[in-house]
């Protein structure tokens, strides 16, 4: 019975963990990356679409995207959609294709960026807290239903807590690698 609910625990945990990995990937770091576009969307025919869903995004050079929208009308909307978001880039088209040239991050910029990944961090490590809270309070009800012994529960929260221990850190060892991105000139 524990091991169901450590195992649902871990399932839960693994899942904060892509969150944030996925998180940190839409975060800017001097590089052009097509996923810092994944958070913006465009009106296609009166629906939401993610730009990935209208047009084509590639990587001609280290500091460029180049976005080919399939239908050239698409390319005002989408320029509109880009200028609107917090990427801080202005896009330039051609009539055919729209050029982001991403710039080099500034000091200022790069303190800013790394307080949104120690910000991300902690909020990934309270997610995990609190699958850790719940997990313990089923164990709690299985002991009190008396389905269980008192030393099943405490082996159970061991293992728990050694399960939680290694999601933190993990959340650490992820979030000291987009720093190091980051901060990296």
């Amino acid at each position: 019975m524990y091991k169901t609910k450590i195992e649902e625990a871990k399932s839960r945990m693994d899942k904060t963990i892509v969150a944030l990995r996925k998180d940190f990937s839409t975060l800017r770091a001097g590089r052009a990356n097509p996923q810092i576009l994944d958070k913006i969307t465009v009106d296609y025919y009166g629906t939401p679409t993610p730009l990935s869903g209208v047009a084509n995004i590639s990587v001609p050079e280290p500091r460029m995207l180049v976005i080919a929208p399939w239908e050239a009308k698409m390319i005002t909307p989408i320029e509109k959609e880009i200028q609107k978001s917090d990427l801080g880039i202005n896009p330039s088209n051609d009539g055919r294709v729209i050029r982001l040239i991403v710039p080099e991050l500034t000091e200022e910029r790069r303190k800013e960026l790394s307080k949104q990944v120690k910000k991300a961090a902690e909020e990934s490590k309270v997610a995990i807290r609190n699958i850790r809270r719940d997990a313990m309070e089923a164990f709690k009800k299985l002991k009190k239903d008396s389905l269980t012994t008192e030393d099943d529960q405490k082996t159970a929260e061991t293992q728990l807590q050694k399960t939680v221990d290694d999601f933190i850190k993990e959340v650490d060892k992820v979030a000291a690698e987009k720093e190091k991105e980051i901060m990296s000139v």
